[in-house]
């Protein structure tokens, strides 16, 4: 949970305000109904609220943050470390009036009294952040999904392998991005290449 909710603060922060519920989601499909489950639901509409209001779809904003206002209101202050009042009110503002967007920056989500950069996300987190960022960007999804899960792999035996150093560098090094992604993608190519030869002997 906290992975995934941090990944998620450290997204929306940044920008990436329909990206996050990327990192939420999982999780929050996982959660019974209660304070955990409303907290993820409330803050993944947060950010489809903002995403809606930028895009300047005023209705769609409205209704978004009217519902995920009711969400963060059923959550006790500060659960999980979350700034859910603040969020909450800037909802009630947005629901209102939805052009406030373009007057002012959409509420900064807090975890335990700090923002979340991305360079402060540990690697299970950062790894999840990279695949969002580079689908947000225009990278090619299956290279960046596949790393993934050579780098969860790895991360399960307790290992941050290349694919993991790879993904942490992606999400954080901006403007280094396009040389990782080149070197990303010969390491993924290379261990297909592995895999396939392996397949062939068997199949």
């Amino acid at each position: 949970m906290e992975a995934a909710l941090r990944a998620g603060i450290a997204l929306y922060d940044a920008g990436y305000y329909h990206g996050a519920h990327d990192a939420w989601e999982d999780e929050w499909l996982e959660q019974a109904e209660g304070d955990d489950e409303r907290l993820l639901h409330g803050l993944i509409q947060c950010g489809a609220a903002v995403h809606h209001a930028r895009a300047r779809n005023w209705e769609g904003a409205t209704g978004v943050a009217a519902s995920a206002r009711d969400y963060l209101d059923a959550v006790p202050p500060g659960h999980r470390g979350v700034n859910v009042e603040a969020a909450a009110a800037y909802l009630d503002v947005l629901a209102r009036d939805p052009e406030v967007i373009e007057r002012r920056r959409p509420v900064r989500l807090t975890h335990r009294g700090s923002t979340v950069a991305l360079a402060a996300l540990d690697a299970p987190a950062a790894v999840t952040a990279a695949v969002v960022i580079a689908d947000a960007e225009g990278y090619k999804s299956e290279t960046f999904e596949r790393a993934a899960t050579y780098a969860r792999e790895g991360l399960a035996d307790g290992e941050l392998n290349e694919y993991g150093v790879f993904l942490c560098d992606f999400a954080v090094e901006r403007e280094k991005r396009e040389l990782i992604t080149t070197r990303l993608a010969e390491h993924v190519e290379r261990r297909r290449a592995r895999e396939k030869d392996v397949e062939g002997l068997f199949g």
